[in-house]
């Protein structure tokens, strides 16, 4: 068999394996995916990192971070009035395409209109003064529509955003190179998120989770397109770095979803994505969550994760 057609079926295995189940999806906010895939398997967001070697700064980046600084859950309680996490809102494709303005960031961001349900959740609230993230998967299409600083325009019949980015989850594809997305790092947001569905029903985290840090290098590595920071020291992280839990690190004293996710962070790890609070782990909104039983990832230190060896890294 020719590579080309190798490559033509593996390709058209992956569609087939995360087109399975959409039609079957429900919609609404935070809508469970079950065992879907976001992206296709060869995606960086899925790869198995457990056996990659260790890049030559680890140590160096790693105390930058902070060595003695905990592992933080960005979500599982309510935050302010409003359910702490990344809200996302799944449509089918008939769902009405609105006009969205976009600001600062409209030279690297993707046109509108986007498919915006009215009542879409808004990170952290309607009153937030964050990144009030706005997130849509067609389910249909397998699309994914993000926007950062989003605010409703006329009753959510239009919006207002910094930036926005539009992925073809099918067929995902990176930014041009030096542009940003919804995120500091130019990577898509729902792929990064610890969900319900997959922490305590499936009990598999099976991909990378997305995190942050408070000061990051002027610097980005694949898979991340954009830096968010000044500084040129290169023992920061760059934007699109992972990190994985140590495969040394015990998990025996670990049980429920907190083993779920540090054994996610054993073979998956986590990829550098804003800036924010040290170690913060990203996840979505769900009533279901039990704050307690999130709260022993605690435990996890800086010093318990190592850098996977990156790729060329982007300065400029």
């Amino acid at each position: 068999m020719k590579m080309t057609s190798l490559k033509a079926l593996l390709f058209v295995a992956c569609v087939s394996q995360i087109g399975a189940q959409i039609p079957s999806l429900k919609t609404g906010p935070n809508a469970d995916l079950g065992e879907q895939l976001l992206m296709p398997l060869q995606d960086s967001w899925n790869l198995d990192v457990s056996q990659e070697p260790v890049d030559p700064l680890s140590d160096a980046i790693i105390a930058s971070i902070g060595a003695d600084k905990p592992l933080h859950e960005d979500f599982g309680l309510v935050w302010k009035g409003a359910p702490g996490g990344i809200p996302y809102h799944v449509v089918s494709a008939d769902q009405p395409k609105v006009p969205v303005i976009f600001e600062e960031g409209k030279a690297e961001s993707d046109p509108g209109p986007y498919p915006i349900p009215t009542d879409a959740w808004i990170e952290g609230g309607p009153h937030s003064d964050g990144d009030r993230h706005v997130i849509v998967l067609d389910k249909d299409r397998w699309i994914l529509y993000e926007i950062y600083r989003a605010f409703p325009l006329d009753g959510g019949r239009a919006w207002k955003a910094y930036s926005g980015a539009v992925f073809d989850l099918k067929n995902p594809r990176s930014r041009p190179q030096g542009w940003t997305s919804a995120d500091a790092a130019g990577l898509p947001i729902l792929p990064g998120l610890a969900r319900y569905d997959e922490i305590c029903v499936l009990k598999q985290l099976r991909h990378a989770l997305r995190f942050t840090v408070s000061r990051s290098r002027r610097a980005y590595v694949a898979p991340a397109t954009h830096f968010a920071s000044p500084h040129r020291d290169e023992t920061l992280p760059p934007m699109g770095m992972r990190v994985r839990l140590k495969a040394s690190f015990d998990l025996q004293p670990f049980q429920g979803p907190a083993r779920v996710i540090l054994e996610g962070l054993k073979k998956h790890g986590l990829i550098l994505a804003d800036n924010g609070g040290d170690w913060f782990i990203s996840g979505a909104p769900d009533e279901r969550w039990v704050h307690e039983e999130l709260t022993p990832i605690r435990k996890v230190k800086g010093r318990d994760f190592e850098v996977v060896k990156m790729g060329p890294v982007t300065t400029r």
